[in-house]
Order: structure tokens, then sequence, then C-alpha cells
């Protein structure tokens, strides 16, 4: 299909890769990577970023894009506007056989259902029919890639390539778009950051290293293993190769001078000369961070009461309750335009709504990353100044050190925001989060820019995080190793799933009969596609059991919860109300008032005393019932 020989590109005077050789034969499913290819294949393209503004309507758009077979249609329509013109016996024969085997080709490459398959790629990106008259100017840039993708689709070539084509997508369209790959009869060339899409559509890797190309055969993490086995040969192979070249340069700086060792030093430098090294390659640097340690919030960390909200005549939120409680990590699910950044917004304190309370609770800090957090920074700062900017009273020297862990080591912290990459504004924009000890964190999209290993490490760090999460990602790795709740948004309303997004998806297969939304129904989209097999299926049902159990034991607990923290907020006001009156000397002049206050002050004092004592009681229940679940749990999926 498409032979890479001996390739090498650099830019200035940086190497990207030197000698890279690879084949992609048909049906092949490669990460990354003279060219030499067949004369008749065709190639389809994505790039990461397109600006589209045709006033065109969206589905004659896509179908336009299908060159080939629009082509074969043009001159289909010539030879038949040729015939109807009555030539001679010779050249309608002759004209007859063309038209015979243009329709052929025509129908083998779908031109006669072309509208029909334009629509069903439509439907599956999420787009609704409601949508295929629009014009391609009106839709949003995530939309508009979208878009480029269909149109990349439609024109079925035998070598797609594509360049990070999940990034726009939402969790139930990169479904769609992962099965609709794996049913792909031509070769696929693709980069990715999404650890869960590369999985479920790859069968190669060509990892790119150190100016160097290698091809690993399966999926990405089958490349993981394979890479961290080959490492570990390498090690071992250069430690011994070491001990040998230190063990023969002793010999000869012991004997060099001896006459009657000569011939044996001259043999082993020669053999020295002879070794071929044995490197160990250098692998790229890794961001390293870990939150700080935030204080301990009260149990009810956010409550959402009869929220309501609209973007002009758009109701996005009517009557909406939410709670968020110490310890959920609350995954936000969803297709765009649900509403999930908007909620996530409403939670951080950022948007204002028309109806409604959001209250936090006792001794909540929050800190928000934004979707458009890279917007935020201040392009004309240094990176140490940016940082400087969220932490006014922290030494240069601490600033440096949360820098360097992001990458960000000696001159670099004097580079001017506006020349940083995406992925460097994205370390920049983290960093900033780690200068507040916050107990409520709130993060739109957070893997945006980052490659697979910076994931990776932020990852492991909110696994580590002490505090309450809620977050929206598509990175579906990100969510089943950090979520212990979801909360899908869908038509202004939200359905909350306590468990893990493995539960989640079982929840969502039993529901098998659930109704489709009207723009759905009305699409000519294919059927979705289960995922799980039956031992996963399972582990789900014993899993939500679990989940049933552990809900029983704690709902009192936590509800108890909820009230002595509300009673001590009401009471520590009041308190505070009482001890600002007794500031003032105008309080005194009613003697019968002071002895009033001061008895409610004593008595408040004992009260909070005994509700500060309940709710430590209560808390340490609480995390005893939770302790108890996690590693019931943890004995389940490990199948014991």
């Amino acid at each position: 299909m498409l032979t890479l020989n001996g390739i090498s590109k650099s830019f200035g005077q940086r190497t990207l890769f030197s000698g890279l050789s690879v084949h992609i034969g048909v049906r092949d499913r490669t990460d990354e990577g003279s060219v030499t290819r067949r004369r008749d294949i065709t190639i389809g393209y994505m790039r990461q970023e397109v600006d589209n503004r045709s006033t065109r309507p969206l589905l004659s758009e896509v179908t336009a894009s299908a060159d080939y077979v629009n082509t074969l249609a043009h001159r289909i329509g010539v030879i038949q506007a040729e015939m109807a013109e009555g030539d001679g016996a010779d050249v309608r024969t002759a004209l007859l056989t063309e038209l015979g085997e243009l329709q052929h080709r025509f129908e083998a490459s779908g031109g006669y259902d072309l509208e029909h398959d334009a629509a069903v790629i439509l439907c599956g990106l999420g787009f609704s029919e409601a949508d295929f008259q629009k014009p391609v100017s009106s839709f949003s840039g995530g939309w508009i890639m979208r878009i480029e993708l269909a149109k990349t689709l439609l024109q079925n070539p035998d070598l797609l390539l594509l360049d990070e084509p999940t990034n726009h997508l939402d969790l139930e369209t990169q479904l769609w778009f992962e099965d609709y790959l794996n049913k792909y009869q031509g070769s696929i060339l693709l980069t990715s950051h999404d650890r869960s899409f590369l999985n479920r559509v790859i069968k190669r890797v060509l990892a790119l290293e150190n100016g160097m190309g290698a091809v690993y055969a399966g999926n990405y993490d089958d490349y993981v293993t394979a890479r961290a086995k080959e490492l570990e040969t390498l090690e071992a192979a250069a430690h011994r190769q070491a001990v040998r070249v230190e063990k023969e340069t002793r010999f000869i700086e012991r004997f060099r001078a001896k006459a009657t060792k000569a011939s044996q030093v001259q043999s082993r430098i020669k053999r020295l000369a002879k070794i071929q090294r044995v490197e160990v390659p250098r692998l790229a640097k890794k961001i390293r961070f870990s939150f700080p340690e935030p204080p301990r919030s009260g149990y009810e960390v956010a409550g959402l009461h009869h929220i309501s909200k609209s973007y002009g005549d758009k109701v996005v939120y009517r009557d909406l309750d939410l709670s968020l409680v110490r310890g959920d990590r609350v995954a936000l699910v969803g297709p765009n335009g649900a509403g999930k950044t908007t909620l996530l917004k409403i939670l951080a304190g950022v948007l204002p709504f028309e109806r409604g309370e959001r209250r936090l609770g006792l001794a909540v800090i929050t800190a928000y990353y934004a979707q458009h957090q890279l917007e935020l920074l201040e392009p004309g700062n240094t990176v140490l100044a940016e940082l400087r900017r969220a932490a006014q009273n922290e030494t240069e020297q601490r600033l440096r050190a949360i820098l360097g862990g992001f990458l960000f080591g000696g001159d670099d912290v004097g580079k001017k925001v506006s020349v940083l990459s995406g992925g460097e504004k994205a370390r920049l924009a983290l960093a900033k989060m780690l200068t507040t000890p916050a107990n409520f964190l709130l993060m739109d999209e957070p893997t945006n820019h980052l490659d697979i290993a910076s994931r990776e490490r932020l990852t492991d760090a909110l696994e580590d995080y002490q505090g309450t999460l809620c977050f929206i990602t598509h990175d579906r790795t990100l969510i089943r190793q950090i979520a212990n709740k979801i909360i899908e948004v869908r038509d202004g309303s939200i359905s909350v799933f306590p468990g893990d997004y493995d539960s989640f998806e079982y929840h969502k297969e039993s529901a098998a009969g659930e109704p489709v939304s009207p723009a759905k129904a009305a699409c000519p989209r294919q059927a979705a596609v289960s995922t799980a097999l039956p031992g996963q299926r399972q582990r789900r049902a014993a899993v939500g059991e679990l989940r049933n159990e552990y809900s029983e034991k704690s709902s009192p607990v936590k509800k108890r919860l909820t009230l002595v923290e509300a009673e001590l907020i009401q009471q520590e006001t009041e308190l505070d109300g009482l001890e600002s009156q007794f500031a003032r000397p105008e309080e005194y002049a009613d003697s019968a008032g002071v002895v009033a206050r001061i008895e409610r002050h004593r008595q408040l004092k004992e009260s909070i005393q005994r509700l500060v004592d309940e709710w430590a009681t209560l808390s340490v229940e609480a995390d005893r019932l939770k302790s108890e679940f996690d590693a019931a749990l943890a004995r389940l999926e490990a199948g014991q």
C-alpha cells in the first residue's frame, strides 16, 4: 500500500528522525510515521486545524468532497449526452463500453448511496438531520473539525491519514468512530494521545524516539509492555558490557608497561576498539508533580438547589438540584453542547445563573481549570512572572522548583508565554493550580494539549489527590482510573451514577430500551455496538450490588453529617454576630440584653463543641465505611 524508505526530517538544527523505513499494508492500523506508493491508491488526509467558511449546506458540502465519485458522475453524464446526439454505430458502441465501465466503478465506489452514506457519517459524528441544510459557516470550530472528518471518511480512501482525529469528539461519538474504523476496509495511519482510542483501533505502533523509528505489533498497551521489556534487556546488556570493558581496561592499564604482556595488551586494546557499544536510549523527560495536600472540608462540599440557567432563549437547566460530598471524584459526561461546561462553571462559582442557590460546604476551597485556561495566560509575561501571578508570596526558588516539575528548567522560565506551544501552555496552567492547596478541584478538559506521558502523570497525581474532584474529559482512561461517580448530562437534566465508568456503561447497556432523541431517531445511523465481554458484565453487576450495599450503610451517616454541618454553619454565624456586638460599646447600654447575649454565647459555645465532636465521630465512621468499600471493590476487581 505505502512504503517509506530511509526517510529523514529536520526543522532547522533539530532532527526529528533519520533513516526511517516502514511498510504499511492493506488493513494496517498504525500509530504515526524515497516514499513509494501504489499508483492507483487513494489517500484521505485530515489535519488538526481547518478553517472552513463555506456557505454551502452541510450535506452538500460533505457530498461534494467525494471528488472521485463526483468525477465519475460527471463523466457518466457527459457520455450519456454524447449518446443522445445519435453518432454512428461504432462511436455509440465505444461510448456504451466506456459507460458500462464507469457505471461499474461508480457503483463500487458507493456513488448511488453517496448522500445516504454522508447522512450516516454525519449522524454518527453527532449531527442531526435538522443540521443538514444549515450553512457550514454557522457551525463552531469543534463542529467544523467534525465536518472535515466526515468529508475525509466519505471519500472512503485506500489509506486514511488522521492527525488527532478524536480531539473534538465527545464520548458517544468516539465510540461510533472507533466502531467505524474497526470495520473500515482500508489502511489507517494516525496520531493520537487518546490511550483508550489507540487500544481499540490500532494493530501496530510506529514509535519515534531519539531520531529513530521502530515498529511494534499490537495496540498501545502492547507497545508499552514490549518497550519496557526492550529497555530492561538493553539496560542489562549495557551493564554486562560495562563490567567487561572495565575489566579489560584495568588489565591494559596494569600491564601496559610490561614487555612480557605486550602482545596480550595490544590484543585487548584491539578487542575493545571493535566492541559495538550497547546504548540505552535517553527517554524524553516527563513532568513530575503532585497536588499539595488540601485542608479537610466539610462532608457536603457543594450543593446546587433549584438552579435555572439560560443563554438567551435557550434554556440549559431548569430547577436543577445536585449535591457533591467529600471524596467524590465526579466525571461529567454527555454529548457536546449538553451543558457539561455550564454545570462545571456554576459549581466553580464563575458563572451566574437566573434562579436558585449555590452553596459551598464547611471550609471548602475551590480551584478551577477552565477549558479556555490557556487563553487566560498573559502573553507578555515570562513563564516565571505568569506563575508568580498565582503565588505572590512564594519565593523564586519555590516557583522555579514547581516549574521544573513541569519541564520548564533553566532559561525556559524566561520564555514569553506568547511563544509557548499548546502543550507548554497547558503545563504552565496546571503549574498555577499547584500554588493553592484547594480541597475542591474543578477541571474542564485538563488533558487537552498533553502528550501521553503527561496525561499519565496527571492521572497519577489526581489518583493521589486527597480532595474532592469534578471534571470533564474525553479521555476514557482518565475517567476509568479516577472517577468514582458519573454524572450524565443530557437534554437539560442530569443522571447520577454512583460507581466507576465501567459500572456506568453497564447501567447504560442494561437500559437498552431507552428512547432515542427525535433528532437522532430521524437519522440513518448505525446501531450502537456493545463492547463489554460477558466476564465484564458479570463484574459490573457484582460492582453494582456492592455499591448498593455500601449506599444503604453509608446514607444515614452521610445525611446526619450534612445536617450537623448545616447546624455548625448556622450556629458559628450566630456566634460571630454576638462577638461583633460585644466589640461595640453602645451595645452595653441595655444590661438585661447584655446578660441574655452572654448566656446565649455560652450556650452556642457548648452546642458548637458538641456538634464538632459529633462531626468528628461521623466523619471517622463515614471514612471507615468508605475504606471497607474500597477494599472490597479492589478485591472484586482483582478477581478474589
